[in-house]
């Protein structure tokens, strides 16, 4: 791949904001090796502190910690690609901060926890080839179609397709709560559809595609979504709950078509999507690698093979992915209670598991390579978990390099949860940066 041309042809894309600052590494101190006391960006001035973490058995170390607001705060400023719903999910822009800094065009970006793949969509809009893995098989789902998007005609045909298909009586009347009854037969008809499509081996690209906008359009806050209005707006909560809130707001499921907004949501996506875009990833998806194992077993992996991890783990028993995803499990035909996640209540035994996963990225890093660890503070900003990680990562033999605080203002999916500005760690992304 020519270094050169790819990343001009993605910088010209929508997933980059004016003024990002300097690509690709840079000669600078050891105590400040990515520029950030330089970045004034977004206006503000990088402030500089030091963490003193205490290490079992040796005596503490002292990580430099940067903050300031090193990527954007507005909603949808990356490409369209990465609008689909996903709880606990960071911005793209938190990536491509890291993979511009520390990789070259044709490395490998992996992500252990790959969630909706936001890392991995950005690495691969930015020439690096896309490594993912999570134990969640709905991974899979959201990620591949996006790495090799098809035409908008293509779904429409596919649709009119799929319209007379035989829904072979599955109708679950528990799940009128969400939806208009035609609704749900139209979801049923495109569940058997799909289904079989995959059982007899000829599920393609565009109906992977089809699949994916489906599994975001379940539920939701709008007119766009399957549902009547429900909240949270990216997890499908209880039927108890629901009913219970459809009561609260005297309101009855209306009629969606279903087929209609699978097409409108295609065009969002695919609006950033042009000739240039199309071409980088059909020469990357080929060779991206998605797997569903835990994180830290995964010999499919080569050691020394990859070049940045950029990553976010679940923060202990914060968010219950299973209980979260259950309706989007049942459209997929997966059974949620067997997707056995790690979500720990334990810091004790949280830690432990990360030690596991840092040795396995330890592994699989080469020599000079870097891990971007994104984690939070969780329990009212009492636990940061920072603190908790370091040691982690040097116990598999990890040198931490540096603290990044992204500290940005109020934002949309603070209001929609209901949470102030800059409270419970809703508006900061914590990295820590190691390397091997």
């Amino acid at each position: 791949m020519n270094g050169t041309g790819s990343i001009h042809l993605c910088r010209d894309l929508k997933s980059q904001p004016a003024g990002f600052g300097p690509p690709l590494l840079q000669e600078t101190n050891a105590r400040d090796p990515l520029g950030l006391l330089g970045f004034r960006d977004f206006g503000r001035t990088t402030t500089q502190s030091t963490l003193r973490v205490g290490m079992p058995g040796d005596a503490p170390i002292e990580v430099p910690v940067f903050t300031n607001e090193f990527w954007t705060s507005k909603q949808r400023a990356a490409h369209s690609l990465h609008e689909i719903s996903y709880r606990a999910c960071f911005k793209p822009q938190l990536p491509r901060f890291f993979i511009d800094r520390l990789t070259e065009p044709g490395e490998i970006v992996y992500d252990p926890f790959a969630g909706r793949g936001t890392t991995l969509l950005e690495a691969a809009l930015l020439g690096r080839m896309p490594w993912g893995n999570d134990l969640n098989p709905l991974s899979i789902t959201l990620v591949k179609p996006r790495l090799n998007p098809p035409a908008t005609e293509a779904v429409g045909q596919r649709l009119a397709e799929i319209r007379s298909e035989d829904p072979r009586r599955e109708h679950p009347e528990e799940l009128l709560v969400f939806y208009h009854p035609d609704t749900l037969r139209q979801i049923c008809s495109l569940k058997s559809y799909l289904a079989c499509r995959r059982a007899t081996g000829v599920l393609d690209g565009v109906d992977e595609w089809i699949e994916l906008v489906a599994l975001n359009r379940l539920t939701g806050h709008s007119p766009g979504f399957f549902s009547v209005r429900t909240m949270p707006p990216n997890q499908a909560v209880t039927l108890e709950k629901q009913q219970q809130f459809n009561e609260e707001r005297h309101q009855l499921p209306p009629f969606r078509d279903v087929p209609s907004l699978i097409l409108k949501k295609t065009r969002s996506l695919l609006a950033d999507c042009n000739c240039t875009v199309r071409g980088l990833l059909a020469g990357i998806a080929p060779r991206s690698m998605l797997l569903t194992r835990p994180a830290s077993r995964t010999p499919e992996v080569p050691t020394n093979s990859v070049a940045l991890v950029v990553t976010s783990p679940p923060f202990l028993d914060v968010v219950d992915y299973c209980t979260d995803n259950w309706l989007r499990c049942w459209f997929r035909g997966i059974e949620a209670e067997s997707v056995n996640l790690t979500v720990p209540s334990r810091l004790m035994e949280w830690q432990s598991i990360m030690v596991e996963v840092f040795r396995e990225l330890h592994r699989v890093v080469k020599p000079g390579g870097h891990i971007a660890f994104e984690v939070g503070e969780i329990r009212k900003g009492r636990l940061k978990l920072e603190e908790v990680v370091i040691p982690c990562g040097a116990a598999a033999g990890l040198k931490p390099v540096l603290v990044l605080i992204n500290q940005q203002c109020f934002t949309k999916t603070a209001h929609c949860w209901g949470v102030n500005n800059n409270t419970k760690g809703t508006n900061t992304n914590r990295v820590v940066l190691f390397r091997k």
